[in-house]
């Protein structure tokens, strides 16, 4: 009896444990449909603002402004955006593995390089390994505003204008479907990479393309980071309703084979005692 008494506790811890799950899992989906949707309502604002800042650029190729400008690399910075938390199965170590191999193949020394760091579980990881992390933000909220990741982007941008790094990378999990999220690597400084506006509109500055860029080139960089945020925290809400949802699949499948266990030790406890009162009866006789 002491085994039955066994099997039925790990079956009604099981039976706690996915009930935790199951909520978790709903929770996450809510949060992923919001997280989607915020992602999604950001796209216009980024073309729009990747077309102006194409224009004025290929209309000012001399303007000379930092930012536009490729300098010889002694320190380059990595912008790992991660979460808090985990329970989100891959979704934290697939993004610090592939940081941490590029690192490992890239430089030679921690003074090559810096860490920038969004959410507890990157900062923790870098840190713990003896790795400079010079900024971080840790407890965004699940739809997080620019107003909340305003300061890690500004100084990110600002640092490079300084010259403390001489190029930035932002590496993030890129959200594809609730089911599928992918590692990316953006370089977001210098911004060399910016495509032509494929927009036939003319644009006529005020009071010059220079003077504007001063301005958007710095906003443009930050929307790159805000956006990158906003696909990450998408692919954290599916990434958890995915580890949430196999973790319940795993309780249905371990309840059923336990109970299985313990209907076949109560079966054989009843054989038992059966054989014990027919033995008892036939030796009375």
């Amino acid at each position: 009896m002491v085994n039955l008494r066994e099997i039925k506790g790990r079956i009604n811890s099981t039976k706690s444990t996915k009930q935790i799950t199951k909520a978790m899992q709903m929770v996450s989906s809510s949060k992923l449909r919001r997280a989607e949707q915020n992602a999604k309502a950001y796209v216009p604002y980024m073309e729009k603002i990747q077309e102006v800042v194409g224009a004025i650029a290929a209309g000012t190729k001399d303007s000379g402004h930092p930012m536009l400008m490729s300098r010889p690399v002694k320190k380059t910075a990595y912008l790992v955006i991660g979460s808090d938390s985990g329970l989100a199965g891959a979704y934290n170590s697939s993004i610090l593995r592939e940081v941490q191999n590029t690192i490992i193949k890239r430089h030679k020394s921690t003074d090559e390089y810096v860490i920038l760091a969004v959410g507890r579980v990157v900062r923790d990881y870098f840190v713990k390994r003896g790795h400079n992390v010079i900024a971080d933000v840790i407890g965004l909220p699940d739809q997080p505003s620019f107003a909340d990741i305003k300061e890690i982007a500004r100084n990110a941008v600002g640092m490079f204008i300084d010259g403390t790094y001489d190029e930035l990378y932002m590496y993030y999990n890129h959200f594809v479907s609730a089911i599928q999220n992918e590692v990316t690597v953006k370089k977001v400084l210098p911004l060399t990479d910016i495509a032509p506006s494929s927009n036939d509109a003319s644009y006529e500055f005020e009071p010059s393309g220079e003077a504007i860029l001063e301005v958007l080139l710095p906003q443009y960089a930050e929307s790159l980071i805000y956006g990158a945020i906003l696909d990450g925290k998408a692919s954290e809400h599916s990434a958890r309703m995915t580890a949430m949802k196999n973790a319940t699949d795993n309780a249905n499948d371990l309840i059923a084979d336990l109970s299985l266990q313990y209907n076949r030790a109560r079966q054989a406890a009843i054989t038992q005692e059966i054989t014990e009162i027919v033995g008892g009866a036939a030796a009375l006789e």
